[in-house]
């Protein structure tokens, strides 16, 4: 037995209705889909079956093309207008596969020919069984996204998240400057959005200073201006960015690359609160919120003589520091429903993502961080060809299971022991939601239940939930 159908076994939530006019079939279909853990309801025409859909909660469709009355065709094409979204098997006799070709272009997900094998016929009721559990954990994913808290463009409800939404939410009512560490790719700047658009601040100017990208020998007019005739060309006078700030927030992305030397005059000026241009006698003041960012060990790069301590201190009153992609890894879901709602808007479509491509995303290190997965989603759908991700949609160096890593600790440990531990650490990294761990796990989120309670790890999962 598969562990997709010991899954399927073990959950009586999904709800099958089989029409066919005849008794033995539909029986035969009834006890097919009541050892795959589902529920039948079975009618005999297609006017039974749409009561039943119009009357109850149906998650599959099961039905024979080839009906007394009215045909199984007419079913599908009333199912597809008015629940574009329930999948619909259909049962075709031996000889008639142009029926079943007819059946997939007007909508049905699958076909199976009679005389059927029953494994066969259990098979392609799993597999759709599947595909619905997928869809409905992705709409749990979109709801999560809708009513969960977060700041910004910022998505994560792991631990390590919820810590730096309430530093956020604590620095943005105040002036202190703030300090952003964090390696490259994990949102700093939309950190430093978030700070300033939900503070007092939020109408005057965000101005954004990217250090590592200018040239050092033009940062000091970027940042303070200069006045006409201040060197050779400038036939205007141009105004710094600290002061085209004034009122609002200077972000200084990168800090740590900029020249030493010209981090003395941004201390002077955010000491003394004034900027003096180039080429120019006068002093302006200034009211700027700093906000500064950094990938480097600004500690070693002080003792390396290449930061000013004084400036370090300065601007690190608050320090934030942003975790990698890789030690958050339950909000790996959230982040990839967020971004394929994100590249699918101008394709005018929905797109879902496989369990199997969902376990590669989770299994990968991610050195470049949230906006490396952010450019493999935005990648998938590109090129992606249906309304389901697979693994082959993902960039090459993602198709590939990552080498698997010893334990920290060399220590002998039976195999049911580190199940055990690998589910509690997972669980209370994501704050008890099961359908996160499930997905990190690897594993479907019934398979969680049960080894929850074979590892009497019940009250450990309530408690995270409560």
């Amino acid at each position: 037995m598969s562990e997709e159908a010991a899954v399927l076994r073990q959950s009586a939530s999904m709800n099958i209705l089989i029409v066919d006019d005849e008794p033995t079939i539909r029986e035969t279909c009834a006890e097919v889909a009541k050892q795959s853990g589902m529920k039948a309801i079975t009618v005999a025409s297609v006017e039974e079956a749409l009561e039943v859909l119009e009357n109850s909660a149906v998650d599959i469709v099961l039905t024979d093309l080839m009906l007394q009355q009215t045909s199984g065709l007419e079913l599908l094409k009333r199912v597809h207008d008015t629940s574009p979204m329930l999948p619909v098997i259909v049962l075709t006799q031996y000889g008639t596969i142009d029926s079943a070709v007819a059946a997939t272009r007007m909508g049905a997900v699958d076909y199976v020919t009679k005389p059927f094998r029953i494994e066969e016929l259990r098979s392609r009721l799993e597999r759709a069984a599947r595909a619905v559990e997928l869809q409905q954990e992705n709409q749990l994913l979109r709801e999560q996204l809708r009513t969960r808290p977060g700041f910004g463009g910022l998505i994560g409800l792991s631990e390590r998240m919820q810590r730096v939404y309430k530093i956020i939410q604590k620095v943005s009512l105040h002036e202190y400057p703030v300090l952003i560490l964090g390696e490259s790719g994990t949102g700093k700047e939309l950190v430093a959005k978030s700070v300033h658009f939900s503070g007092p601040r939020k109408d005057r100017p965000f101005v954004p200073v990217d250090c590592s990208s200018l040239v050092p020998t033009l940062i000091e007019s970027e940042l303070f201006g200069y006045v006409k005739g201040a060197f050779t060309g400038a036939l205007h006078g141009k105004l710094g960015l600290l002061e085209a700030a004034h009122g609002g927030t200077l972000f200084l992305d990168e800090i740590g690359d900029m020249p030493v030397d010209l981090q003395a005059k941004l201390l002077r000026a955010l000491q003394e609160r004034e900027v003096k241009p180039v080429g120019s006698t006068e002093r302006r003041r200034i009211d700027v919120r700093i906000i500064a960012a950094t990938n480097r060990d600004l500690d070693s790069a002080i003792k390396a003589g290449a930061f000013r301590q004084d400036l370090y201190f300065r601007l690190n009153v608050v320090q934030l520091k942003l975790p990698p992609l890789r030690e958050r890894k339950s909000d790996i879901p959230l982040l990839v429903t967020s971004f394929l709602e994100k590249f699918s808007a101008s394709q005018q479509t929905s797109r879902n993502i496989s369990e199997d491509a969902m376990r590669q995303l989770i299994a990968h290190d991610w050195p470049g961080n949230v906006r490396e997965l952010e450019n493999a989603i935005e990648r998938a759908v590109a090129l992606g060809s249906g309304p389901i991700l697979h693994v082959g949609d993902l960039p090459s160096n993602l198709q590939y299971p990552t080498t698997e890593r010893l334990p920290e600790r060399n220590e002998l440990v039976p195999l049911e022991e580190l199940e055990r531990r690998a589910i509690l650490r997972t669980l209370r990294e994501t704050a008890g939601d099961k359908l996160a761990a499930a997905r990190i796990l690897g594993i479907g989120k019934t398979t969680l239940y049960r080894k929850l309670k074979q590892y009497n790890l019940e009250a450990e999962g309530s408690a995270q939930n409560a």
